[in-house]
């Protein structure tokens, strides 16, 4: 999408401003706002389990908390002002998944030294231009199937829960349709707040007691050692590589977005070199998140949908600033309530993904071995199921279209 470059930097921060504001709308805020929820509600217990299996202090968990929301922040926010598109980032869940059972194995600074390794690693292999080269060449009904596969789950997350909170997802999803008809907008919006004073009204919220803190960040100096690169560096690369980005970059492709895949890893790599003495292990392109501000819920308009980034950012950057006592209090959510709003904000970007899927007769087996592995939530070689789901995908398309075309050619 071209670009009206301003001819000062002040004209363009003045310009940039204008155009934020401009642009703004109810719908994506509450988008940007639902991703960092979602986000700090669930996956960042992962990395709070990490931290306690590496036997970390307080100081040095609030610092990693800390560092990953930040990180995720001012990427979130010049990413998505600077491309004009609704760039999401986070901090790696399957990354921190793999140090669960790895971090306890080494020292904190040897650590620190193999995030340090990634964060250069996934620059590079982002700068050259390679990772983009090779996600382009999956297919569109691949990749729509993967994205289906991914929010297969949370769909269902919805109607899982009916026999414990009935209310909250039965009003939220009544809500949600009803208003959709009208204002498919806002749609989101109104089902969040009535899932919420729905939940209020039921088992009720407990907010953790306590006064607003700020998050200090503790500096670690690095300690490099073999062991801890290859234990901890190279599945820690890879499995963000894979199981992140790639879906990252195919999610923003499916909606019709022309990402600098050289420019978005790039930046998020440099990001994680930059916060990883801090106690950040990798920031990369979400892709569950990315999904609730890319969709018509965000705006109507997808040229508007990058407000929906530089929100999530600023509330990314909320979490980081005021440490852990708002992780707390998206960790206190009821489960189920995270679950039902979760599902229904993902539901319109779900249907999409499913028609996408199978447009293409030719790549309709394929995707359905797509969706199916993403579906199941298999894990192997620290991999998640995203990632098979794309090996597996264009392997079936490999397998039958082009292999097919060759033997035609015969």
């Amino acid at each position: 999408m071209p670009r009206n470059e301003p001819s000062s930097a002040a004209e363009a921060g003045e310009s940039g401003r204008r155009g934020v504001i401009r642009d703004a709308s109810l719908s994506a805020v509450i988008a940007g706002f639902v991703a960092v929820v979602v986000s700090c509600s669930g996956p960042l217990l992962i990395v709070l389990a990490a931290a306690s299996a590496g036997h970390l202090g307080e100081e040095q968990t609030v610092s990693w908390v800390w560092a990953a929301c930040v990180g995720s922040g001012v990427t979130c926010v010049a990413l998505s002002w600077w491309t004009r598109m609704p760039v999401i980032t986070a901090f790696s869940t399957p990354g921190a998944a793999v140090l669960v059972g790895s971090l306890g194995n080494y020292s904190y600074p040897e650590a620190i030294g193999a995030f340090l390794v990634t964060g250069v690693a996934m620059a590079l292999v982002g700068m050259t231009g390679v990772f983009g080269w090779a996600v382009r060449r999956v297919p569109p009904g691949v990749v729509a199937a993967m994205l289906a596969g991914v929010l297969f789950s949370f769909g269902a997350g919805v109607f899982s829960v009916l026999d414990s909170t009935p209310l909250p997802a039965l009003s939220s999803l009544v809500t949600y349709f009803a208003v959709k008809r009208r204002s498919p907008r806002y749609a989101v919006a109104c089902a969040l707040l009535v899932a919420v004073l729905a939940a209020v009204a039921g088992p009720g919220i407990h907010a953790p007691a306590g006064d607003l803190a700020p998050a200090l960040p503790v500096l670690t100096a690095p300690d490099f050692s073999l062991q801890a690169l290859v234990g901890i560096a190279v599945p820690l690369t890879v499995v963000t590589l894979a199981s992140q980005n790639a879906p990252g970059l195919a999610i923003l492709t499916a909606f019709g977005y022309r990402p600098d895949d050289r420019l978005l890893i790039g930046v998020t790599g440099l990001t994680t070199t930059a916060l990883a003495p801090f106690g950040g292990h990798a920031i990369n392109l979400a892709a569950i998140t990315a999904a609730i501000c890319t969709g018509e819920e965000a705006h109507s308009d997808p040229r508007r949908r990058y407000v929906a980034g530089v929100a999530c950012g600023f509330f990314y950057l909320l979490t980081g600033a005021c440490g852990a006592t708002l992780v707390a209090l998206f960790t206190a959510l009821p489960t189920d309530l995270v679950a039902v709003v979760a599902g229904v904000a993902l539901l319109g970007t779900f249907t999409t993904s499913l028609a996408q899927a199978v447009t293409d007769e030719r790549d309709r087996d394929a995707a359905v071995v797509a969706f199916l592995t993403t579906a199941s939530g298999v894990t192997l070689g620290g991999i998640g199921s995203a990632g098979w789901g794309l090996v597996l995908g264009l392997a079936t398309h490999w397998a039958l279209v082009v292999r097919g075309r060759t033997r035609i050619a015969r």
